[in-house]
């Protein structure tokens, strides 16, 4: 059995509610508005850093349970992790870093729809040192 408060929220799909709003990775105006109607309705969208697709599928199960958006971040050591941790991934270049967020944003996109919820993908601190990270995976 489902405690009431959790039933509660199972049922309650605000999400729904935003035009245009659809199962998968969102971008562009619709996440955008999905963002203000959380703030607006005062909720929160919680983001978890990934390291793996079984990180990623954790997140969007327990997003599925709870029909509830979720955000997959994806951080330069974490994304390393993704495409293995043994590739080069030189403080210069972050090979396997590039590597494992756009095979992670690639992953991620690819299930998310099945899950029936939006999904965000976020690149999680993107410090001035890691830009090298960050213009590889653009």
């Amino acid at each position: 059995k489902v405690p009431f408060l959790i039933w509660r929220v199972v049922d309650m799909a605000f999400w729904k509610e935003v035009p245009n709003m659809r199962a998968g990775v969102v971008t562009g105006d619709v996440a955008w508005d999905l963002l203000k109607f959380a703030k607006a309705n005062h909720f929160a969208i919680p983001a978890f850093n990934c390291t793996s697709s079984s990180t990623v599928n954790a997140v969007l199960e327990a997003g599925r349970a709870l029909n509830r958006p979720v955000m997959i971040q994806f951080s330069e050591g974490g994304s390393a992790f993704f495409a293995g941790k043994s590739l080069p991934n030189d403080k210069k270049n972050l090979q396997a870093s590039i590597l494992g967020a756009v095979a992670g944003a690639h992953y991620v996109r690819a299930v998310a729809p099945a899950y029936g919820i939006p999904v965000f993908i976020h690149s999680d601190h993107c410090a001035k040192k890691l830009l090298a990270w960050f213009d590889g995976m653009l």
